[in-house]
């Protein structure tokens, strides 16, 4: 098992004091010269959870609110941890596929071969017209055609000395990146998509899977066995192509000593949830069914594994109070007894 953390951001998980004050000073206009305490409290969560073993941490893009860019900011934290790979969210349509690769190979540079990618296909029409000058496309497949394309340009530039393409949305001739990523041959790519065309480019071109969870803190077996059932199907997409792909999941760990008192705290972060599309990313991740006893969480776990996903991306609160309580009282359950110690 491989264990990804969510970096704690404004619209990616549920508030507490130390978010709230970053998005205050991030949409403070002024106050020079003051530490950037996003910065700081993503910072303290990634190291805290590299000591525990965690290798791997999301950075989600949220362009129309207080959150910093995913590729700025994992740049910054790639400079304060040491083993962890970090993996900014990219939204093809916003940034051209050529800028992108010239950015993520740098940050591949000079993070010493951490950079993960997430191919976001993004949903806020509002945020793309103004951050992409109206690149919104209504056409859900233009949508898609446009992510493939994408793609292709990226792994095209990093793994070749001249690219070309004469694409619908993308045309170069004899395209170079004289930056070139210090991982063979690109840095790994993951996305998440349930639609069939979207699975399709991701069997195709990507290396990792996120499954789909559907919300509801009572849904643990219905989505196990629906995941089962997707992680099979992927595989057959992906064989089609002579490829293998990884898989992983977006979840909620909500640890306590016994079941009963797990579930009454994921009923809050459920309420939260239904505030509003932001706020259901944090609460849908309950839906993986990591709520409960220690036990019951390392056995979901160790069933998750069984079947592929091998990879979490694990969503806390709060963030380090339940990071500790994870590494303490969950890890060890799993195999991995340095994480307690790195707990004392």
């Amino acid at each position: 098992m491989r264990y990804g953390v969510w970096t704690p951001l404004p619209h990616t998980v549920q508030p507490e004091p130390a978010l709230d004050a970053g998005a205050e000073q991030l949409a403070t206009h002024g106050r020079a010269g003051e530490p950037d305490l996003s910065l700081k409290f993503a910072g303290d969560v990634l190291r805290r959870a590299e000591g525990y073993g965690f290798d791997l941490s999301l950075i989600a893009q949220r362009w129309l609110g207080t959150d910093p860019d995913s590729v700025i900011l994992g740049t910054a934290l790639a400079a304060v941890t040491e083993r962890m790979h970090i993996m900014p969210a990219i939204h093809p349509g916003i940034i051209a596929p050529q800028v992108a690769a010239k950015m993520l190979s740098t940050f591949d540079r000079v993070s010493g071969g951490r950079c993960a990618v997430n191919i976001v296909t993004g949903w806020w029409r509002d945020e793309f017209n103004m951050f992409s000058n109206g690149g919104w496309l209504d056409d859900e497949d233009a949508r898609f055609r446009r992510i493939d394309e994408y793609i292709q340009v990226l792994k095209g530039m990093w793994s070749n000395e001249t690219f070309s393409m004469q694409g619908e949305f993308y045309q170069l001739d004899k395209a170079q990146l004289l930056n070139r990523p210090a991982q063979r041959p690109y840095p790994t790519l993951y996305a998440a998509s349930r639609h069939d065309q979207g699975k399709e480019i991701i069997a195709r071109e990507c290396d990792v899977w996120f499954v789909p969870v559907q919300p509801g803190i009572d849904r643990y077996e219905e989505n196990f066995a629906a995941i089962a059932r997707e992680v099979d199907d992927m595989r057959t997409r992906a064989a089609r192509y002579h490829r293998e792909i990884g898989f992983g999941i977006s979840c909620h760990v909500m640890c306590a000593p016994t079941n009963e008192a797990a579930h009454a705290k994921a009923q809050a972060l459920e309420a939260y949830g239904k505030e509003s599309r932001l706020a259901l990313i944090a609460a849908k991740a309950l839906g993986a069914g990591l709520l409960g006893s220690p036990d019951r969480i390392a056995q979901r776990l160790k069933r998750y594994d069984e079947i592929g996903v091998s990879t979490t991306m694990i969503h806390f609160h709060p963030m380090m109070d339940g990071l500790d309580t994870f590494a303490r009282e969950v890890m060890p359950l799993m195999g991995t007894p340095r994480a307690k110690a790195a707990a004392e």
